[in-house]
């Protein structure tokens, strides 16, 4: 059997590369800066070939790095849930899932209870930070994420349909200065979602106004802070009819009746491998039946 490297400067390699910080890496593991940045180089020498790029106040994986980290980080993974499955005395199953904030606080949380009650045994990791489609396999074991459309070498599943509203303060309904024709747009902050860059383009073409400009776009990375900056009157927000439902706030009203199809979508998502592991495939049809998604 081909003889392997220290597991300490696999585990040391994988958190670096993870964090993209050695001192963040260095504070999870508890170990002092010098020592981590030792265990990665120890791996380094194995390997025969750098794995990271250092330039002066950061370090990024190289080519080399991102192909080991490809290979290496799921297995130990897997590593780390057998151990911690072992040392519990009993079966625990860990899910790392990626999902946007503004899901998960109106539609995921809320039914967490149940899924504890299905499978007490699936514990998960919940990870609100960006991008988490593109760190689905490495890192996430599956995401939801919404996009118009997914990647088609993973595997995606439609959680819904949606409708583009324009949601603002109920006090952009009252008074001689109302807000009532979708012309009035040209007197609005629009407020979008950088995930969703097109959903004012989507309304203007369906209201047969794609020549009126809102006032000013300003951009978020937050569904929440997009809700609360609207019903503090900052601007409406172009969101989903969903976003507007679930939020059960009285501040907040559907500024205009029109509404339009949404291309954007929740999507579950995982590499189609990771389907077949317990823990995903628990969760994942857990999942379509709790937001009875079966026939989206």
């Amino acid at each position: 059997m081909r003889r392997l490297p220290p597991l300490t400067a696999i585990e040391a390699f994988v958190q670096v590369a993870r964090l993209g910080s050695v001192k963040a890496a260095a504070e999870d593991l508890a170990l002092s800066s010098p020592a981590l940045s030792r265990r990665v180089q120890a791996l380094e020498r194995f390997i025969g070939k750098p794995l990271f790029e250092r330039r002066h106040q950061a370090i990024l994986l190289n080519a080399d790095g991102e192909r080991l980290l490809a290979m290496i980080a799921p297995a130990l993974d897997t590593l780390s849930d057998a151990v911690e499955a072992m040392t519990s005395g009993e079966e625990v199953l860990r899910l790392r899932l990626g999902v946007l904030p503004l899901f998960a606080s109106q539609r995921l949380m809320p039914r967490l209870g149940e899924l504890k009650r299905q499978h007490p045994e699936l514990h998960l990791d919940v990870d609100t930070a960006a991008h988490a489609i593109t760190r689905v396999g490495d890192g996430l074991d599956a995401a939801i994420v919404l996009a118009s459309h997914v990647d088609a070498a993973l595997y995606a599943r439609r959680l819904d349909r949606n409708r583009v509203y324009v949601i603002g303060a109920r006090t952009l309904l009252d008074g001689d200065d109302a807000i009532a024709d979708p012309r009035d747009l040209a007197r609005l902050t629009a407020l979008v979602h950088r995930d969703m860059p097109e959903t004012v383009t989507e309304w203007q073409r369906s209201a047969g106004i794609p020549e009126v400009e809102p006032l000013a776009i300003d951009h978020f990375d937050s569904g929440q802070l997009m809700l609360e900056a609207a019903a503090q009157g900052l601007g409406v927000a172009f969101m989903l009819e969903s976003h507007f439902a679930d939020a059960h706030d009285p501040r907040l009203a559907r500024i205009f009746d029109l509404s339009v199809p949404s291309d954007y979508s929740y999507w579950f998502v995982c590499r189609p491998r990771a389907l077949a592991t317990r823990p995903v495939k628990l969760f994942h049809d857990w999942l379509i039946t709790a937001l009875g998604a079966q026939d989206v």
